[in-house]
């Protein structure tokens, strides 16, 4: 019966505790600073500074703008789950960006785009 009893009791501390750190979602608003390094057919190697400011969040949801070699984008995306992973896309790109939460002030940010502009590439984006 011990044995039995232990075995709920355990059950029922890690479920708590993972509802408790689902509900943990990080808060991503601020402006994050990096080199992205990308590959493309058209323009090859590259390396250039990018820009990520998140300037609203709602729980999981959340927008901002990102500056770039050609200018400036909206955007919005998702925090999934597992509180890590983030997902953005902006209305006016065919590609979309996927990223990790490293630490709460570092994310690795990879975006890439499939086509004719086929493109890919990564920066790790800090917050200042």
């Amino acid at each position: 019966m011990k044995f039995l009893i232990h075995i709920i009791f355990t059950v029922l501390f890690f479920s708590s505790s993972h509802t408790i750190a689902s509900n943990d979602i990080p808060n991503l608003v601020g402006t994050w600073i990096g080199i992205n390094k990308t590959i493309s057919e058209q323009r090859g190697y590259r390396s250039w500074e990018k820009k990520v400011e998140i300037l609203e969040q709602d729980e999981r949801r959340f927008k901002g703008t990102f500056s770039y070699t050609d200018g400036t984008k909206n955007f919005f995306g998702v925090i999934h789950p597992d509180n890590k992973t983030i997902t953005w896309v902006a209305s006016n790109s065919r590609g979309y960006n996927m990223g990790k939460l490293l630490t709460k002030n570092k994310i690795s940010a990879c975006y890439v785009e499939s086509g004719i502009d086929a493109t890919a590439g990564c920066a790790e984006l800090v917050r200042e």
